[in-house]
């Protein structure tokens, strides 16, 4: 199975790159446009049934949409004046895998602990507690870990949460989604290179149809 990965510039001269970049329910936005990119009628989860992943970048010229999917995008079906865009597989870098190899990684993650059904009666707590400081590093130590990484270095940024309004079929009541987001950032030996190619498949942890989850992965400079 051939991973694809895309990076989409939005221009925001154009009315629908703005929406789906600003307001409340940006993240929802994103993700539908997104995802008019594949095949109609995919089933009842479309995103996993292509591998969706992405997150926006912050670059020096405005913010990028990194997108990777198990099935190329139609880009042609871009609005007119959406920006610029450009596929390409990740087969190489895949194969490029090794155990001992040193990369730089990126994940953007929505790190939470869930409480038993006993503590979460006890404190009055939700399904899901989202993670900060210290407790969302060790967060990320263990996923990596899974992932068949070896973290040498770590910088964790602390991003605006992904926001969401949406109404459950069949009811008129509002449903508010928030997932907080934690920009995991550094370097690690690869462990076992199977594990990594299939979390870098899956993505990692919650969120994953607000831009959460998508880990990148690099060599590094220098590396053996």
């Amino acid at each position: 199975m051939t991973l694809w990965l895309t990076r989409i510039v939005p221009d925001l001269h154009s009315r629908e790159a703005r929406r789906d970049l600003q307001g409340v329910n940006a993240a929802m936005g994103l993700h539908r446009r997104l995802m008019t990119l594949y095949p109609n009628n995919a089933g009842p989860d479309p995103r996993a049934q292509f591998g969706v992943l992405f997150r926006l970048e912050d670059t020096s010229d405005g913010q990028h949409i990194l997108l990777q999917s198990s099935h190329e995008p139609d880009l042609a079906r871009l609005p007119d004046g959406y920006g610029t865009a450009l596929t390409r597989p990740l087969d190489p870098l895949l194969e490029a895998l090794r155990t001992g190899l040193t990369v730089r990684y990126r994940c953007t993650a929505s790190p939470v602990r869930k409480p038993d059904a006993t503590t979460r009666a006890r404190y009055n707590l939700p399904a899901a507690v989202p993670l900060v400081g210290d407790d969302a590093d060790e967060w990320w130590t263990r996923q990596a870990d899974n992932a068949g990484l070896k973290p040498l270095s770590n910088h964790s940024h602390t991003l605006e949460a992904a926001r969401a309004v949406r109404t459950p079929n069949g009811t008129n009541d509002k449903q508010h989604i928030r997932h907080k987001r934690i920009r995991f950032d550094g370097t690690a030996t690869i462990t076992n290179p199977d594990l990594l190619r299939q979390k870098i498949t899956e993505g990692i942890g919650r969120g994953k149809a607000y831009g959460c989850g998508l880990l990148s992965i690099a060599p590094a400079r220098n590396a053996p």
